[in-house]
């Protein structure tokens, strides 16, 4: 390979790199406020920007201690029209939030969801990156 081609292909796999880093993935988020004991931790105190996550994001465990950007960008329901606070808060993955009873892609802890939006809303429209 050229020295040429080589700039060329190095300058390509960083661009998608960062194309990959910078993409949010969409989802919802609930809240809950039981933290103990956790599908990830038992009763280890993890703190209060926690998450549960779900099913498909749990990928039998492997979520455990994994951390997310996460940023509401919407309303789900009629409740609360407007209930995004603006910002973003970042939460640690601690529990699975099991199917058919979790209602969302990721579920916040009261103080990380209270962090990005109105508790009163419920359920949220997010944007979340792994960091």
């Amino acid at each position: 390979m050229t020295n040429k081609m080589s700039a060329v292909f190095v300058m390509g796999f960083v661009f998608l790199s960062l194309i990959s880093i910078t993409s949010a993935i969409s989802g919802t988020a609930t809240n809950y406020k039981v933290y103990k004991p956790s599908a990830c931790y038992g009763n280890q105190d993890e703190g209060t920007m926690i998450a549960a996550a779900s099913d498909a994001m749990y990928a039998n465990g492997a979520a455990c201690g994994q951390m997310y950007k996460i940023s509401c960008t919407g309303a789900t329901n009629q409740g609360v029209p407007q209930p995004c606070k603006g910002g973003s808060v970042t939460v640690k993955i601690v529990d699975r939030c099991p199917s058919p009873g979790c209602q969302a892609t990721i579920d916040l802890s009261q103080e990380a969801f209270s962090a990005i939006a109105d508790l009163n809303a419920g359920k949220i429209q997010i944007e979340y990156n792994r960091v």
